[in-house]
């Protein structure tokens, strides 16, 4: 049978169909045309978003792809369309997030000439993606999109770009789909070693104060089960990383909390206390250590990782078990005995309570005075209940949100880890409300971060996205105001802002929204939100120079806690 013979641009739709996409976000431009006009005849198989900038494109992409554990999609022109992708390919890579960006290019006679928005992308992204390639010929098209969504999503995800030269979108050949499942000197998952799983189950045998460090890599192998099965055998605390919040739920007997910088102050105490320490799919990040130096000087540390580089990269480890977590931490399981560290898990208490009373009580439950940001968090936790995605922007909004959301099932926050991206949050739950629909998404966020990308409420908008916009608005970039505070004598260089009437903006996007100053009437508000079909801008005017608390202050020892600043 002959094959169809068909344009470069159709073969890419064709091609993203056959990986199973239905969803996309983008903005078209000159050099991507001859797809943008091959997708017009597809919308009914390619459902594409139109964000109002590119950034918020791959963002949208990150979102969809944390929680439904798909690959995220963006389409976008060359030049000024590329690179203003180049933030949130950078934020998916450092967080481990599968999304292909695929870009137009000028034509292959014209690379190399300074063309009208020429940009050599590749070698800009190379850096920051698994993968960067250009298309030169219209025959390369279903190959490049198989290895693209094959190393996209397999072993350590992370983002790959495809830039799609003009001239091989309108090229025509004898299409034929392609599908990958090997690529020569790519091993996405390596060999585990038996010696190792014996290993670190003699450690953990042995153990009289083990703990366990969650990170995303649990969610990412979808191995939350088997993280309560081991954790359950051995009965052993853990503490887990910003990005795997929700891979335990926040009730669960042994789960102890937030790590790092501003996580609760147990975990990070009794990380140097630990006479073992198990590292499940987390990358010791800065954040989470503290001074590299002091930090869990004392322990035993097994290292669980499906990446070969992560391993020994920041912290030395005694032993390291490569590969799919969800394969390894059921092994692990299999040859450790049942245990009981009871004295051990009740060393924690006096660390919560001394948390709770300094911190978690007035930040939470405060009976008078301005409102908090932990207040509203935990208020909207409350009355959303366990279906729940959080997603939030960077800064005191993300810490506090986070550390006072209740998560109930995995994939339940959405967050810009790594790289720290203000504007993340409100494109990135545009995302979040396609990859999964059938759950409430919040978007929290502070006045500085939603004015860096708020001409996304035009998306929402137009597609009637049902985000639940939180604004914490204390009319400072708070998080950097804290640090002036604490760190450079309140001398608060540029960290004010002057703020715009959040409800005319709204109203005039066509969004339901309400201002809460007082606290008698957030609960209202917040009902008001959740029984709103489609989209709501809750804005909470918070106190303004709120600090968020416990802090490890940068360098410093992980157990060495401020409460109070």
């Amino acid at each position: 049978m002959s094959k169809e013979r068909i344009t470069g641009a159709e073969a890419l739709m064709r091609s993203l169909e056959h990986q199973g996409v239905t969803t996309l976000f983008g903005y078209p431009g000159g050099s991507i045309m001859p797809a943008f006009d091959a997708l017009y005849s597809h919308r009914e198989q390619l459902n594409h978003i139109l964000v109002r900038h590119e950034q918020a494109a791959a963002h949208a992409a990150e979102g969809y792809a944390r929680v439904s554990g798909k690959v995220g999609v963006c389409l976008v022109t060359s030049g000024p369309g590329a690179t203003n992708t180049v933030t949130g390919i950078a934020d998916a890579m450092i967080d481990s997030t599968p999304i292909v960006v695929i870009a137009g290019q000028v034509g292959t006679s014209f690379l190399g000439s300074d063309a009208f928005q020429e940009v050599d992308l590749v070698g800009v992204t190379q850096p920051i993606s698994k993968w960067s390639y250009q298309i030169r010929r219209a025959e390369d098209v279903p190959m490049a999109v198989a290895k693209a969504f094959y190393i996209a999503r397999s072993g350590r995800p992370g983002p790959v770009v495809l830039d799609f030269a003009k001239n091989a979108q309108v090229e025509t050949f004898n299409y034929e789909p392609v599908d990958i499942d090997y690529i020569r000197s790519y091993v996405p998952v390596p060999d585990t070693d038996e010696a190792s799983l014996d290993e670190a189950a003699r450690l953990i045998n042995a153990a009289r104060r083990p703990f366990a460090l969650v990170g995303q890599g649990v969610e990412l192998g979808n191995a939350q089960e088997e993280l309560l099965a081991f954790l359950e055998k051995a009965d052993i605390p853990c503490g887990a990383t910003l990005l795997g919040l929700s891979d335990i739920p926040t009730g669960h007997r042994l789960n102890k909390g937030m790590l790092g910088m501003h996580g609760n102050l147990g975990p990070n105490v009794k990380t140097n206390e630990c006479d073992v320490l198990i590292a499940i799919g987390m990358r010791f990040d800065d954040r989470v250590t503290g001074n590299l130096e002091t930090y869990a000087r004392q322990a035993k540390i097994i290292h669980l990782d499906i990446d070969p580089a992560e391993v020994n990269k920041n912290v030395a480890v005694d032993v390291a078990v490569l590969g799919d977590c969800k394969q390894t931490l059921r092994q692990l399981t299999e040859r450790i005995t049942e245990a009981r560290h009871t004295d051990w898990i009740e060393s924690f208490k006096p660390y919560e309570e001394q948390e709770y009373a300094h911190v978690i009580e007035s930040e939470v439950y405060p009976k008078e005075g301005p409102l908090k940001m932990g207040e509203v968090a935990r208020a909207v936790s409350d009355a959303a209940g366990g279906n729940a995605i959080l997603v939030t922007d960077v800064g005191q909004n993300q810490m506090l949100s986070a550390r006072y959301f209740n998560y109930a099932q995995k994939r339940s926050i959405v967050t810009s880890g790594g790289l720290g991206t203000m504007g993340f949050g409100l494109p990135a739950a545009i995302g979040a409300t396609f990859g999964a629909p059938e759950r409430t998404v919040f978007a929290f966020m502070g006045d500085g971060g939603l004015q860096m990308s708020i001409q996304e409420l035009g998306t929402i908008m137009e597609q009637g996205s049902p985000v639940k916009i939180v604004v914490l608005n204390n009319n400072y970039l708070g998080n950097v105001r804290q640090w002036q505070a604490m760190f450079f004598g309140r001398r608060y260089s540029f960290t004010p802002m002057l703020n715009p009437d959040y409800m005319k903006i709204a109203e005039a996007y066509g969004i339901p929204s309400q201002l809460v100053e007082r606290r008698e009437d957030l609960a209202e508000a917040i009902g008001r939100m959740l029984s709103t079909d489609g989209p709501f801008l809750l804005e909470v005017a918070v106190i303004e120079e709120g600090n968020v608390l416990p802090m490890t202050p940068p360098g410093g020892t992980v157990n060495e806690m401020l409460l109070e600043c």
